[in-house]
């Protein structure tokens, strides 16, 4: 079994063994702080990945303000008519001490094949990457036509279903969330996702069926193939790139952006080894309902990221960089997943083209400047060879370890030669760390006082230099020590 893969699993402190949580809790309680704290930091950064729930229904029933109450903040938009669209649809949510990651799927686009078939095939682009489903229905109006279908769907695709009869805002109401037994799908739980009422009850039946991890577990031992998701927004060549390291005609390309429909998996052998390709160009693009077919493009990515390790994330050279290809990559930062920048066309490139691709690389996509980049041609098949060294390197970048000890040398190095600002008339230090977690990285640092967001870039742009980390996202939460003497 792949030890890095897994080490953040075979103990319960994370990515530390025994011996070296032990050494490292002694640390902290020398330095003044409490083992409780530091033990809540460790198993938060620690954690592998997180099982998926999505938050399906039909427009209107009050997923998003359902989202916005299980997270605790108020981020997925909210609004008094349907169709309204957003750029994330993937949140992070604890409760009861579980964390686990929240997909959305509030927007939808009223189409010519009916508004049954936008609601179906959301919930089916969630559906896909999730673990657990809560199926949102509005127990004023009671079960719908679409509703009726939408349940279909859940039962083909053979997830464990929570059932929310939301609206309820009192006693009264709950005749009305009783009446949804009717759909099948055992217990209803009455709630009011607007005022809170109920929440609680439906969030603790969400954890009995929710896995603590994802079924699948990263690694080749447990989850077969290595997972590779290839994103990027229409007609950047993702299904011609799929079918070039096939060497074969895997799926249909056409010229029209959106025409793949369906997800499609394929098993392909590359160097001797098998990865799984994962496509995800489809979407049903309208012209004339483009924001609806921006939020299906979102809602695809969001469920095909989740499925895989890397995501190799497509830009046409030959356009400029644009604000969707930014929001696909920092989806894709945020999930965490390894990755790799490739310029597809790259044969169509003109000497002042690439002059200009060059500059927008350098001020649109600084912050992945840590990403391998590879220029190839899916239609030529030109270094299509560098793809797969290049995908090797982001894992092992992905999977990489820090021991403590090694670790906390280099910090002292960092305190020691670039100390932390004066600010106020106090210069926070950072005290000690440790590696939490892999794939990504997961890094807790504890210091003396609160440390700036540019000191923190500075100290992962250090922590690359020193260490490689090559096409991976970095997560460092600080801890910051409270006022209290330290222990002698």
């Amino acid at each position: 079994m792949n030890d890095q893969i897994q080490s953040g699993d075979e103990h319960e402190h994370g990515a530390l063994g025994d011996a070296e949580y032990a050494e490292f809790m002694e640390l902290a309680a020398d330095e003044g702080f409490d083992v409780e704290d530091v033990e809540h930091a460790i198993g938060e950064a620690g954690h592998g990945p997180l099982p998926v729930l999505a938050v399906v229904g039909r427009p209107n029933v009050g997923k998003s303000t359902l989202v916005n109450r299980i997270i605790g903040r108020r981020e997925a938009v909210v609004e008094d008519k349907p169709g309204v669209t957003r750029d994330r649809v993937t949140y992070e949510a604890e409760w009861a001490g579980r964390r686990f990651k929240v997909v959305d799927t509030g927007g939808w686009e009223q189409d010519v094949l009916g508004i049954d078939a936008s609601v179906a095939a959301q919930a089916e682009y969630a559906i896909e990457a999730a673990d657990a489903v809560v199926f949102v229905v509005d127990s004023t109006v009671g079960a719908t036509d679409t509703d009726e279908a939408v349940v279909k769907l859940l039962r083909r695709a053979g997830k464990p279903v929570v059932l929310c009869a939301n609206k309820v805002d009192g006693p009264s109401g709950e005749a009305d969330a009783t009446a949804l037994w009717s759909l099948g799908l055992g217990q209803p739980h009455p709630v009011s996702s607007l005022h809170g009422r109920g929440t609680g009850d439906m969030l603790d039946a969400v954890l009995e069926v929710l896995p603590d991890a994802p079924a699948q577990t990263f690694g080749n031992a447990v989850g077969g193939p290595r997972r590779i998701a290839l994103i990027g927004r229409p007609n950047v060549g993702k299904s011609s790139l799929l079918n070039k390291v096939a060497n074969e005609d895997r799926v249909v390309v056409n010229e029209i952006a959106g025409t793949t429909r369906d997800p499609v998996d394929e098993l392909i052998e590359l160097g001797g080894v098998t990865w799984k390709f994962i496509d995800t160009a489809g979407i049903r693009r309208r012209v004339h309902l483009q924001e609806g077919a921006d939020y299906y493009a979102s809602l695809r990515t969001a469920a095909a990221v989740e499925k895989a390790e890397v995501a190799v994330i497509l830009i046409d050279a030959t356009e400029s960089i644009s604000v969707q290809d930014q929001r696909i990559i920092t989806m894709a930062v945020e999930a965490g997943r390894a990755m790799v920048v490739a310029f597809n066309k790259w044969d169509n490139l003109d000497e002042e083209r690439r002059y200009y691709l060059e500059r927008e690389i350098e001020t649109e996509l600084g912050q992945i400047a840590w990403a391998p980049r590879v220029n190839v041609s899916a239609r030529t098949g030109r270094h299509m060879e560098k793809l797969v060294p290049a995908i090797e390197t982001a894992l092992a970048g992905w999977e990489t370890r820090v021991p403590t000890g090694r670790l906390n040398a280099f910090l002292g190095e960092i305190v020691a030669s670039h100390p932390h600002p004066i600010r106020g008339g106090k210069q926070p230090r950072i005290l000690f760390g440790t590696q939490a977690g892999t794939t990504p990285p997961r890094f807790v640092l504890f210091a003396s006082g609160f440390l700036e967001h540019g000191y923190r870039r500075f100290v992962e742009r250090r922590l690359r230099e020193e260490f490689g980390f090559e096409g991976t996202p970095i997560h460092i939460s600080v801890r910051v020590r409270e006022k209290r003497g330290r222990k002698k």
